[in-house]
């Protein structure tokens, strides 16, 4: 598997309402940070994760994340 494109620099932060997204892992979505299909081929796939109450956050578009989907930082070292 080839490494993943970096989307941007910075989280995506968010207001996320309670259901479940699909995060793009591969970074070639035009809808960062969640998929929109783009990882067709790639061997990556999309992460689910689900949003229970209404809240604001941090999403990775670095995608070198160590805990994807939330940004932990790693653009700072890219």
């Amino acid at each position: 598997m080839s490494k993943p494109v970096i989307a941007a620099r910075e989280p995506a932060v968010q207001e996320l309402e309670p259901s479940t997204y699909y995060w793009c892992a591969c970074g070639r979505s035009k809808n960062q940070p969640f998929c929109d299909g783009s990882h067709q081929g790639t061997g990556f796939e999309p992460l689910a994760f689900e949003i229970t109450e209404r809240k604001q956050v941090a999403l990775c578009q670095c995608k070198h994340t160590a805990n994807p989907p939330w940004c932990d930082g790693t653009h700072n070292r890219l």
